[in-house]
């Protein structure tokens, strides 16, 4: 069982180490153009170098304002100029190349030149039958025409697969040179019609209005900086080898110049040769004549590809300075974002700053009125100075959020989403917090109140934000004698629940009495006299209430309240049982209790002649 724990932290932690590992390992694997890398590399198969188009057009898909579009426009302009220039010169290359054809190179020639006119034979002869069938019945299906084509189209097929083993076997690239011209010009086909619809740069930068954003396009214009730098790098150093491979040309083509000036002075007759002998001398100079003829011809090649190599570097420099420019374009870009990500940073110090000053204001204010209240109000004031607190921070924490992602797309959507699930999720808190303002109102209660909430009485001590206390006192019949406990409850109550207090100011209660008196002749007159003696000590009590329950009650449009006291009889064995029910006060209910009791039973000790006589009746 241990192991199995271990491995639930072990594993996790051996992958993650293993992702970091290989992620710094591949660190670079996005941010170097592939094809820039050394032509001799391995999967390089490409006769003519087309590396400076492919970098121009890797470039352009970065391209993101207007002006880096328009760079992006001249760089694929002078590269494609620059690969044509690459693809005249292999071609003129390849064809000044002399091959002297033996063993297997020969017989491929040979079959080569074979299948050619059988394949001019048979386009002669298609041509021939489809211009008898047109002359017979136009719409008519000639089975020899269809024969004569089909042939056609093996000896082509021969005829391919011959020319593919001549150029393998003499190592003749022109086919495959052809074959990448071909390719190259239908690629080129979407760039020419591409108008650059970017804006501005200033605009550009401007729409990325949150910090994340702006982050982002920070990190992209790192990148493309540093591409930028490698195809500038890589158009310096074609133009070095350009330039190299241009002196070397030079060299060769001065050396066939001074051949030929040679061949050219032994090849001119003496200025005063006799007759005979200019013609002796033109006889032996007439086998000369076709290696000057050679020599002029690849003198005229050479001066060829030097001019295109002098244009291929004149294209590498503009090239060069065009990716200059661009790179200096993202430069000034990357200030812009820069500068903006000052403003963003600036905008969450200013709300951070802001939160902490009105935090200290809230601390401040309620120090100050906080010396001036009594001690339950002290507590109800570090409640509301909590829930300023909290709602300050809230909102900081809220505008942060905003300054770094934005408001998001579909805010409609997202607020009621975020509402049903809030509203589920802390329906206790809600129900709560709303309840703490019912409690507050007319009907609510107050910190002294006595209260019944859930079948639990006590007096109320605290009335917080989402919560009310109470000392228990237990039930009814002990009130005013608290057990010790602090009962706490949600403040939910107020809605959903019920709770009982007192409603009037000076919250009355009925409460009672119970007196047993023997039976006797004058047990009625005993009866009339505690009546009596509960009413004169209730009187004043008797008359506040009623007219305090009477103004509850026609308030509330019921019945009228009375607060006389009663005196009920109930038969019991060693007498009559007597129950007082009087008005009095829910603090005061005791010692009401205890004056009832004292008076009572004085009144059950005195005979009746006494008290008829202490009354004067």
């Amino acid at each position: 069982m241990r192991n199995k724990r271990q491995l639930l932290w072990i594993v996790p932690a051996v992958l993650l180490v293993l992702c970091l590992v290989g992620s710094f390992v591949t660190r670079g694997a996005m941010a170097d153009l592939q094809f820039l890398r050394s032509r001799h590399g391995v999967g390089q198969a490409d006769v003519v170098d087309q590396r400076p188009l492919q970098t121009a057009q890797t470039l352009f898909s970065l391209a993101v304002s207007a002006e880096e579009q328009a760079f992006a426009h001249e760089a694929i302009r002078v590269a494609d100029h620059e690969v044509d220039q690459a693809f005249a010169m292999a071609l003129r290359q390849a064809n000044t190349e002399g091959r002297t054809l033996t063993g297997k190179a020969l017989d491929a020639s040979n079959k080569v030149t074979a299948l050619q006119q059988t394949a001019k034979q048979d386009q002669a002869a298609v041509d021939a039958l489809v211009a008898s069938a047109s002359a017979r019945n136009p719409g008519a299906d000639d089975d020899d025409l269809d024969v004569a084509k089909a042939q056609l189209a093996l000896d082509k097929d021969e005829l391919d697969d011959a020319q593919s083993t001549l150029a393998i076997v003499t190592g003749d690239q022109r086919g495959k040179i052809q074959e990448e011209l071909a390719a190259h010009e239908a690629g080129m086909k979407k760039y020419e019609n591409h108008a650059g619809d970017g804006e501005i740069a200033v605009v550009s930068s401007q729409r990325f209005k949150t910090l994340a954003g702006r982050l982002k396009a920070w990190f992209d214009q790192r990148s493309r900086i540093s591409l930028l730098e490698q195809a500038k790098a890589q158009a310096d150093a074609d133009t070095a080898s350009l330039t190299t491979q241009y002196g070397t040309l030079q060299q060769k083509a001065t050396a066939l110049t001074g051949t030929e000036k040679q061949v050219q002075a032994a090849d001119a007759p003496p200025i005063a040769a006799l007759p005979g002998a200019v013609s002796a001398q033109a006889a032996t100079a007439a086998p000369a004549r076709p290696s000057r003829l050679v020599l002029l011809r690849r003198l005229e090649a050479q001066r060829n590809i030097l001019g295109i190599l002098n244009d291929r570097i004149e294209s590498q420099k503009e090239l060069s300075s065009g990716y200059a420019k661009w790179l200096a374009q993202v430069q000034l870009q990357h200030q812009i974002v820069v500068h903006l990500l000052l403003h963003s940073f600036a905008w969450i110090a200013f709300i951070v700053l802001c939160a902490v000053l009105l935090s200290s204001l809230i601390s401040v204010l309620v120090e100050r009125r906080v010396a001036t209240l009594s001690v339950a109000d002290r507590r109800s004031m570090h409640t509301f100075q909590t829930v300023l607190q909290l709602v300050v921070q809230a909102l900081a924490l809220l505008l942060i959020l905003l300054v770094v992602f934005g408001p998001p797309s579909q805010m409609p959507t997202i607020l009621g989403l975020a509402t049903a699930g809030l509203t589920v999720v802390f329906q206790d808190f809600i129900l709560a917090f709303f309840g703490w303002f019912v409690l507050m109102g007319k009907n609510g209660i107050r910190v002294g109140d006595w209260v019944e909430i859930n079948g639990v009485g006590g007096e109320v001590v605290e009335i917080g934000l989402f919560r009310t206390a109470l000392l228990e006192t237990g039930n009814w019949t002990d009130k005013g004698h608290p057990t010790g406990r602090r009962t706490t409850f949600v403040n939910k109550y107020a809605i959903s629940g019920q709770y009982f207090n007192f409603s009037t100011t000076g919250q009355w209660m009925w409460d009672e009495i119970k007196v047993n008196i023997p039976t006797s002749a004058d047990s009625y007159d005993m009866i009339e006299r505690i009546h009596k003696v509960v009413l004169d000590e209730t009187a004043k009590d008797t008359e506040q209430a009623e007219r305090e329950l009477q103004r509850a009650s026609q308030q509330h449009g019921v019945t009228q309240f009375s607060a006389t006291p009663s005196v009920d009889m109930r038969p019991a064995s060693s007498g009559i049982d007597i129950v007082v029910r009087y008005v009095t006060r829910a603090g005061d209910r005791l010692e009401m209790r205890n004056r009832l009791y004292q008076s009572v039973i004085g009144l059950m000790r005195v005979p009746a002649p006494a008290i008829e006589a202490t009354t004067g009746k």
